[in-house]
């Protein structure tokens, strides 16, 4: 990904995978299903460590505890709530909260069980059941119960709109055992429904219905800046908005000695100082006051590393292969403007932008064009008409979908010389000229209203504004007036809730197991829920359809074509301008940090498995050391 808004996006997506839940696809014995209890979930094959496992393949089990571990962030935050979607979220708020069961990051689509010591689930996948470790503890030292649990439910699906689609088929959760809780579905067949509840965030019920040290009333609808309790590895020592959040490691953490931790969360604290500006950040970076950097810019990974820090070795360089579907970033349009209803428009946005001159004056020719929402998978639509069981999905639907998708290839237009820009800028001419636009007095204008097109990119990283600047004159060459609002990081957010803009600069993260996350991505009663992640706007019964046969997958083959149906019928819509994708993530660090001799397939794992190397340390000139 090149510059984008918020520094910390893709550790943020990393984290969040690194927590994404799953469960096994194959069951053992229908008649017995309810039984089983597992250890682990999978959503693709067999997980892959057994019940007694002693820790996973990619940590350092002896890794040693200690030192701090500092980042950047940029802009700011006004709340430490975890839940609540309104407000700016303070990075890393995932260190303090933790799930049910937690997600392998080297192994896609599968969780261990953390909170939950085991769970299990019927034959028709109508309810899940978890049982809750009995040493499992909030970090003032009472138990986590069945009443966090379902407390937690209703506190999730209310908080946070995306949350509430989310977990929309799940009707209630009740105590059922000895420290156990189920949730019940209204549907069945979902696969993925037992995992899902495995990723709801526990929150304790007794310190959230209870009061602050002001004695009022404390309120998960509402934003706040008292550091919550929390059950995980790390507590909150210091949040002051605008400049840092910290977190202290928790020497008496319950979990520490589980497998699914063992070798982790070895800093002592880990902090986020806040900048208002990228550039800065990495000033400060080479300056010593930050210790890890991951660049999300080709032009600064090819240029901005020629200093002494790095030429003498104190700084470290890594590019880390991430084995993990790719997501679609892009130009996103919001269909909610009339303006970019019609395909037609779209059409012509995409033949407009160059990506091939941006990729060689602007990447360094390090990215590749990005064509798919499932980029670099098999959930990808093949570059071949649809076929077999993907066939008979699409065939079901076929008079509610572009003709295209039966007969021919999605294709992002290509331009390898002048020539190739001109003709895509002709065509582009054409296409807009049968929607009834027309270029008059050099601008483009409405034929029926006579309003001229202007069309605004909504950015919060300047770093972009050097990748839509040569984008907008190709856009005035058609005799669009293309403009750039650059906003801070508050007013980005709030205007992407209520979908406040015409154009923004977006990423869909998928997994390797697509689910109900699809209804918040492209679903219709997401198109109108603040806060969604239907950032496009789209509502299409035919796509609603679509997800739900992703929903309703009954075994791994039947969800690849699933997806690759969706996948070619949401290309064809020309819904986005798709931009670039790298399979490599880029870091920089200071040496003074250990990693484990195998690093984890789906992120570089900073903050998980590395360590604070004393010895290293040591070696570094002393302006350097912390």
């Amino acid at each position: 990904m090149e510059p984008v808004p918020l520094l910390m996006t893709l550790f943020r997506l990393a984290l969040a995978a690194a927590f994404t839940l799953a469960l096994t696809w194959p069951l053992a014995g229908p008649a017995s299903a309810e039984d089983i209890h597992h250890h682990a979930l999978s959503l693709v094959g067999k997980p892959k460590y057994p019940a007694d496992f002693t820790h996973f393949d990619f940590v350092n089990p002896d890794a040693p505890k200690g030192g701090v571990a500092r980042m950047a962030d940029i802009g700011s935050f006004d709340s430490l709530n975890p839940v609540l979607y309104r407000g700016e979220k303070a990075a890393g708020l995932g260190l303090i909260n933790e799930s049910l069961m937690s997600g392998s990051i080297d192994e896609p689509s599968a969780s261990y069980a953390l909170i939950a010591e085991w769970a299990s689930y019927p034959e028709d996948y109508s309810s899940v059941t978890f049982k809750l470790r009995d040493e499992a503890r909030w970090h003032d030292g009472k138990p986590i119960t069945p009443d966090d649990v379902i407390y937690s439910l209703e506190v999730n699906k209310t908080a946070n709109p995306r949350m509430g689609l989310y977990y929309k088929n799940v009707t209630r959760a009740e105590a059922t055992g000895d420290n156990e809780v189920t949730f019940y579905f209204d549907t069945k067949g979902n696969r993925e429904l037992p995992m899902i509840m495995g990723q709801l965030t526990i929150l304790p019920k007794h310190y959230w219905t209870g009061k602050d040290a002001n004695g009022e009333r404390r309120d998960p609808m509402k934003t706040t800046l008292e550091p919550p309790l929390g059950s995980g590895p790390y507590r909150v020592k210091q949040a002051t908005p605008g400049r840092v959040v910290s977190y202290e490691r928790v020497p008496d953490y319950w979990g520490k000695d589980l497998a699914v931790n063992k070798g982790q969360w070895n800093y002592d604290e880990i902090r986020f100082e806040y900048y208002r500006d990228a550039t800065v950040a990495f000033q400060s970076f080479k300056a010593g006051h930050l210790d890890y950097w991951q660049e999300t810019s080709a032009k600064g990974w090819a240029t901005a590393y020629d200093f002494p820090a790095v030429r003498d070795g104190e700084i470290k360089r890594q590019e880390v292969k991430i084995e993990r579907t790719q997501p679609m970033q892009a130009f996103v349009l919001n269909l909610r403007r009339p303006l970019f209803q019609d395909r037609r428009v779209r059409q012509a946005l995409n033949l407009a932008f160059d990506f091939e001159t941006a990729n060689k004056n602007l990447f360094y020719g390090q990215y590749e064009r990005v064509g798919s929402y499932f980029q670099n998978s098999e959930l990808a639509a093949p570059h071949e008409p649809p076929k077999g069981r993907e066939l008979e999905i699409l065939n079901d639907m076929k008079d509610s979908v572009p003709a295209e998708v039966f007969t021919k290839i999605h294709k992002n237009p290509v331009n390898k010389t002048n020539a190739d820009m001109r003709n895509n800028l002709r065509k582009a001419v054409m296409l807009l000229k049968d929607a009834g636009w027309q270029v008059t007095n050099g601008v483009l204008t409405n034929v029926k209203t006579g309003q001229p097109m202007t069309v605004e990119f909504l950015l919060v990283s300047p770093l972009f504004e050097r990748i839509v600047q040569p984008y907008l004159r190709n856009l005035k060459r058609l005799g669009i007036n293309g403009t750039i609002r650059l906003v801070d990081s508050a007013q980005y957010t709030r205007r992407l809730n209520v979908f406040d803009y015409d154009v923004i600069v977006s990423t869909f993260a998928q997994s390797d197991s697509p689910g109900n996350e699809q209804r918040d991505f492209w679903g219709t009663e997401a198109a109108d829920r603040e806060g969604s992640n239907n950032k496009i706007g789209l509502k299409n019964p035919a796509i609603d359809k679509l997800v739900d046969h992703v929903i309703f997958a009954k075994d791994r083959a039947e969800l690849v074509s699933a997806t690759r149906a969706l996948d070619r019928v949401l290309q064809w819509h020309d819904l986005v301008v798709p931009q670039w994708f790298s399979p490599n993530v880029r870091i920089a660090y200071w040496n003074r940090y250990g990693q484990p001799k195998k690093l984890p397939g789906l992120t570089p794992g900073f903050i998980q498995v590395w360590w604070y190397d004393q010895k290293l340390a040591e070696r570094l000139p002393g302006a350097s050391k912390l």
